[in-house]
């Protein structure tokens, strides 16, 4: 009788992978601690009421033990407040560990690609080999000649028997060119990322740290400049996005934009390029008096012109704009459509979910192109 072979699927009860009670807090305590704006006190406190009502620890391991973890293993620290009392703050280490929790979260279900750092689909100075050969031309450094490949056609050319090497024998290996990117992320701060019972602060936040830690661990070559912009524009050090909060501010995006520019003027890559995320319309510019004008109304043409103009000298300076907008007014759109018309630019319309994979995939998308 012959043995046949049945294939299938086997199906049984999930399992989670263990963790331990350290770990099972410490993934919801980051998520906490974004939330809450780096506030120590205020993430243990939810954390307290979640245990309450999901029973995420018991009499072995409390919250208390988890906070003398943290202490442990140095992610909290004591520091002094603003007030002047004492109190408990993270640590750089928390930090990172956000930013690679971001990552992971946004990035982690996306598909990875070939190895390498993004290289163009042109050929040139590099040190990327690509396998393929071609004849040498002058002009070529000769550290570039394929010995191996050369020998060989000297062997086909001239014989074995007297060893002749000519410049008709010589090939080289061609290289690809690296591309290398310098970006400026501008998130919005004004009052308007938190109203209307929708915090929308917290996912802009979760998308630069996991860029951040995406740019900083993958491409350190490349350069990524944060910037905030409520009624003025100003840069933040990467580790200070836990800690970032909305004010109460109206939305000048033309100092964003003059503030974005002038940092990528100073930088030597090539490529470059402006991420715009945005809840909301512009309704603040500052004048060269150093008044502020400000109408919150609908689209003031005085403010949105000027926005029109960043628009074109960005394009000007051959750098493109991408705005994701989180709004769904027909108004704003119609806006958001003028401005990159004016800049050439992209623009995507979406809500907080999905942002993070729109933003890393256009990240991706324009680092293997060469932007001219």
């Amino acid at each position: 009788m012959e043995n046949v072979n049945k294939k299938g699927f086997f199906f049984k009860q999930y399992e989670a992978p263990f963790q331990s009670p350290f770990d099972k807090l410490f993934g919801i305590f980051k998520e906490l601690i974004t939330h809450t704006s780096g506030d120590f006190d205020e993430a243990i406190d939810w954390l307290r009421e979640l245990d309450k009502e999901y029973k995420l620890t018991d009499e072995h391991y409390t919250i208390d033990d988890f906070i003398e973890d943290l202490r442990k293993k140095g992610y909290i620290r004591d520091e002094l407040k603003e007030d002047g009392t004492s109190g408990t703050g993270i640590t750089a280490k928390t930090e990172r560990a956000i930013r690679q929790q971001a990552l992971d979260t946004i990035f982690g279900n996306l598909k990875r690609s070939g190895s390498g750092n993004h290289k163009t689909k042109h050929a040139g100075s590099g040190d990327e080999h690509t396998g393929e050969f071609r004849e040498f031309h002058f002009g070529d450094g000769l550290e570039r000649i394929s010995l191996t490949e050369s020998l060989r056609n000297s062997q086909i050319n001239n014989g074995v028997d007297d060893f002749m090497l000519t410049e008709n024998d010589l090939v080289v290996e061609e290289t690809q060119f690296k591309s290398q990117m310098s970006t400026v992320l501008m998130i919005d701060i004004s009052h308007s990322m938190i109203l209307y019972g929708e915090d929308r602060i917290t996912p802009a936040k979760k998308v630069a740290m996991a860029l951040a830690e995406l740019i900083t661990t993958r491409y350190p070559k490349d350069t990524l400049d944060i910037l905030v912009f409520g009624n003025d524009a100003w840069t933040i050090p990467i580790r200070d996005l836990p800690y970032l909060k909305v004010g109460p501010y109206h939305t000048n995006t033309v100092a964003g934009l003059q503030l974005a520019m002038d940092i990528l003027r100073r930088k030597r890559n090539t490529n470059k390029q402006i991420f715009l995320i945005t809840d909301g319309k512009p309704s603040c510019v500052r004048e060269k008096d150093g008044s502020y004008y400000m109408n919150s109304n609908g689209l003031d043409e005085y403010i949105v012109d000027k926005c029109y103009n960043q628009a074109q000298q960005a394009r000007k300076l051959h750098i493109p704009i991408t705005t994701f907008m989180i709004a769904n007014d027909p108004y704003l759109q119609q806006f958001v459509n003028h401005f990159t018309e004016a800049n050439q630019g992209k623009a995507f319309y979406t809500g907080l979910k999905g942002l993070g994979e729109m933003i890393f995939e256009d990240y991706e998308t324009n680092r293997k192109k060469r932007i001219k």
